[in-house]
């Protein structure tokens, strides 16, 4: 990308109406746009980066065999009023439109039903098990308080799995592989050694769930861990009855805040029960399909990523999610020339986010530092003297200079 191309322009101060650190940040670097309260929209760096992470979970999650749909957003009322999830006083998240021809259509907050309801037409024995389908798509929740940027929005994206099994014992083993999944997950974003699994309420399905939590300090829940972080749990099952079932006390706890960024669930027959997803086992017998369902929330990991990287000077991406692996900055004729050369040979790698707009050094130097591009390399007329250019580390801030040779090698 040629920044004299772009219609995105930074911006020098935050908006007004924004107080969470990830959006101020993003809006002012070009990423995203402000549409509404609790709703934003995605500017060219901002999807890509989006994209990155979308990237690193579609691979893990293909890895362990799971299958990618795309369910629409429009829902229909039956499935979830088998369910009795479908009135707003038992879910009230839900944003709900009348069809001119009369009735009601939801926007999906969550997809366990159609999911479900789908999955009829295609599990019918034991041997079309287990079953692991996932999306990642736009889900909407009617927030009472939309709050902290894109860590909580009315319109966000979300990966949502689901697993379908023929027994307990197998859905335990598909649990296993996301757990390990998701470990990988995180640690490829950038945020793994600052998540850790968290004991969750199970509500109504199972005595707990587990949840992702990143160590954060804007952080919305309260967890506590122990000293070597085994064990970790949400505030709201920090009890008697918990405690001494992951034997520990209160003492030996520490209170912090942390973002949720994953969940996991095992719903048992919750959904499979009354929407009616049955099998036929080895005996001929009909049974019920015991399921599993685990989400990412992919809009709020990149606003955790925002506030736990970024600096004084603006937004800090690790490699794995930025948009672009190299900013070029240009100074001077020569170093124009030069940069320009090495932008058009490599351009089609599509790594390169070359500032070759005819704007003054300090304004080139403050917008990459906001824009938190991993690596800035600067090519001026003075670093072109010994053939030379100076590169940037954007995490570290390590600054050194390499001769043009190695930099077209890296590329």
């Amino acid at each position: 990308m040629r920044l004299s191309k772009t219609f995105v322009k930074t911006l020098r101060e935050a908006p007004k109406d924004e107080t969470a650190k990830n959006a101020q940040l993003l809006i002012r670097a070009g990423y995203i746009h402000k549409e509404m309260a609790g709703v934003y929209s995605y500017l060219p760096l901002g999807l890509r980066t989006i994209e990155n992470i979308k990237k690193i979970i579609r691979e893990e999650l293909n890895g362990i065999g799971a299958e990618e749909i795309q369910m629409t957003v429009l829902q229909n009322p039956k499935p979830w009023e088998l369910t009795d999830r479908w009135d707003i006083k038992k879910m009230d998240v839900w944003f709900k439109t009348e069809l001119s021809s009369g009735g009601e259509l939801g926007l999906g907050p969550t997809h366990e039903e159609p999911t479900t309801s789908m999955l009829k037409e295609y599990i019918k024995s034991y041997r079309d098990l287990p079953v692991l389908v996932y999306q990642i798509q736009t889900k909407f929740r009617n927030e009472l308080r939309a709050k902290s940027g894109i860590l909580r929005t009315r319109e966000f994206l979300m990966k949502d799995l689901y697993s379908f099994s023929a027994t307990e014992e197998e859905h335990k083993k598909i649990y296993a592989e996301v757990e390990k999944a998701y470990e990988r997950i995180y640690d490829r974003l950038g945020i793994g050694k600052d998540t850790f699994e968290t004991f969750a309420s199970g509500g109504v399905f199972s005595k707990y769930s587990h949840e992702y939590q990143t160590i954060l300090p804007a952080g919305e829940d309260t967890i506590y861990h122990n000293k070597d972080m085994s064990v970790v749990l949400n505030k709201e099952v920090l009890e008697p009855e918990v405690l001494e079932d992951l034997g520990v006390s209160k003492e030996e706890l520490t209170e912090t805040t942390a973002s949720e960024v994953g969940n996991i669930f095992t719903l048992k027959y919750k959904y499979s029960e009354p929407l009616g997803l049955k099998y036929q086992d080895k005996d001929g017998e009909q049974r019920t399909v015991f399921m599993g369902c685990y989400g990412i929330g992919v809009s709020r990991v990149l606003g955790v990523i925002v506030e736990k990287f970024a600096d004084e000077k603006g937004l800090v991406f690790p490699e794995t999610v930025a948009p672009y692996k190299y900013h070029f900055v240009a100074i001077g004729e020569k170093g124009m020339e030069k940069a320009n050369e090495i932008y058009e040979k490599f351009k089609m790698k599509d790594e390169i986010l070359f500032d070759d707009r005819d704007v003054r050094f300090g304004e080139k130097m403050k917008d990459a530092e906001l824009m938190g591009i991993p690596t800035r390399v600067l090519i001026s007329d003075r670093t072109l003297e010994s053939d030379e250019v100076e590169i940037c580390d954007r995490m570290t801030g390590n600054i050194k200079r390499i001769s043009i040779d190695k930099l077209i090698a890296s590329l």
